[in-house]
């Protein structure tokens, strides 16, 4: 998986989002506004993207996407809840159509038996409604991961978000 695999989806999930009059917005963690970057270097994203969200550490997320420290504490901040929670709260923020959220275990360090360094769970926030999560376990160094997470929240986007027009 390459950068370049990266921006051609971020071209076709740009596309699709104009096409059907959509609007985007993340809320990442381990990535670091990756999946952000890589839809805004496209020209002419601001006509589906209007912000994003970095929500590095546990006090950010609190903050920026109101996930409740309880949450946290009870399942971690690499988890299904917390990336639901994150997501909810991203679409409704933004005011988008599309939100999607990353938290995971970039590595090297940081891992831990049950979420070993690769370890990234994702969400997905859509209107009306829809909330979808799911864990990825990917190899490879910290860039590879990122990298990887990063490609597999767009190709999500794509698959499962932006239907066909008829």
């Amino acid at each position: 998986m390459t950068e370049k695999r990266l921006r051609q989806l971020s071209i076709l999930v740009g596309q699709k989002l104009k096409a059907q009059g959509k609007w985007i917005t993340c809320a990442e963690s381990c990535t670091g506004g990756w999946v952000a970057k890589a839809l805004t270097d496209i020209a002419g994203s601001s006509s589906y993207f209007d912000r994003g969200f970095v929500a590095y550490s546990n006090t950010a997320k609190q903050e920026l996407l109101h996930v409740k420290q309880s949450v946290l504490m009870t399942c971690g901040a690499v988890s299904q809840e917390v990336v639901c929670a994150m997501a909810i709260d991203a679409l409704h923020t933004a005011a988008a159509d599309i939100a999607l959220s990353i938290s995971g275990i970039a590595g090297p360090s940081g891992g831990t038996v049950d979420k070993p360094a690769g370890t990234v769970w994702f969400g997905f926030a859509s209107k009306p409604g829809h909330v979808k999560a799911c864990k990825k376990q990917f190899t490879g160094d910290r860039e590879s991961i990122r990298l990887q997470a990063a490609i597999f929240s767009l190709q999500t986007i794509l698959d499962e978000f932006l239907e066909e027009q008829t």
